[in-house]
């Protein structure tokens, strides 16, 4: 999240950052296939996968996260995107992968008690958060909780993770192409780069590197342990923020990463959904 900040800080739009972050992102997993010796199925089932992936794994979500980096601070961000496990739980009642539990209902109403202690007039926040960026912020993940479940829901098409996210980025990269330049937004690639384009380029490699490493965890240590990051992803963005971008935070703030966190251990699923799950996580992000 810093560095997305910070690539949106010289006026970049996003769908000239769309473009290069699939850009990058494709041409380092393109190596790494090389190097790997993978190949890239192209079947119309794994088409079709890959398209899904990328415009609800990456062209929405991204989209959104852009736009609204602009108008809240990285750590506030942070906070929003932990509720990917807590949309996920309506989301996974709504195509019937799992049953209800007023445990995880409690835990979607503690991560909405955490955004409006974020948003509503009066808090300490209130005043320099805007309440439509925010709501804008939360699409990003309510993009990534139902790409889970689709997965879940319809298969990965015989794909692994890695190909999963090398197709998705090459559709990415051929779908934002057109939009960058028909809508102005193209980033020139040459240099010199200043802070926005070496921010940009890190963050797509360490997606890469990120998701990879993800995935390890996923298979080495089951899926029960590999969820926990969710927690991590959170305080690191926040902690980073802070060494990045010195940003400092009201007491509101602290308040809503609690109530968040409280959200997110409630609407765990039970450890056998989490096993005979393995699936969601492998081809997930």
């Amino acid at each position: 999240m810093p560095l997305t900040k910070i690539a949106v800080s010289t006026g970049y739009k996003h769908f000239g950052l769309l473009f290069w972050q699939m850009a990058i992102g494709a041409s380092v997993m393109t190596l790494v296939a090389i190097l790997r010796g993978t190949r890239l199925p192209l079947g119309r089932a794994q088409l079709r996968f890959y398209v899904v992936i990328a415009f609800v794994g990456s062209i929405f979500p991204n989209t959104a996260s852009y736009q609204a980096a602009v108008h809240l601070p990285s750590g506030v961000m942070s906070i929003l995107l932990s509720m990917i496990p807590i949309w996920a739980f309506p989301i996974t009642l709504f195509l019937a992968l799992d049953r209800f539990e007023w445990r995880r209902l409690g835990g979607l109403f503690a991560g909405m008690a955490a955004v409006l202690l974020i948003v509503l007039p009066g808090a300490d926040m209130s005043g320099n958060i805007p309440v439509f960026w925010v709501l804008i912020g939360m699409i990003s993940g309510l993009f990534y909780a139902f790409e889970g479940n689709f997965v879940a829901r319809w298969g990965a098409a015989d794909l692994d993770a890695m190909q999963v996210l090398w197709g998705a980025s090459i559709v990415g990269t051929i779908v934002t192409l057109p939009l960058a330049l028909g809508s102005g937004q193209w980033i020139d690639p040459r240099p010199p780069f200043g802070a926005a384009q070496m921010a940009l380029g890190i963050s797509a490699v360490l997606h890469v590197f990120a998701y990879t490493g993800y995935v390890w965890l996923v298979r080495r240590a089951g899926p029960v342990f590999a969820v926990q990051i969710s927690y991590l992803v959170t305080l690191f963005g926040i902690l980073w923020a802070w060494l990045i971008l010195n940003e400092a935070y009201p007491p509101a703030f602290w308040a809503a990463l609690a109530m968040m966190m409280l959200g997110m251990y409630l609407v765990q699923p039970r450890k056998a959904s989490l096993e005979a799950g393995t699936a969601i996580e492998d081809s997930g992000r």
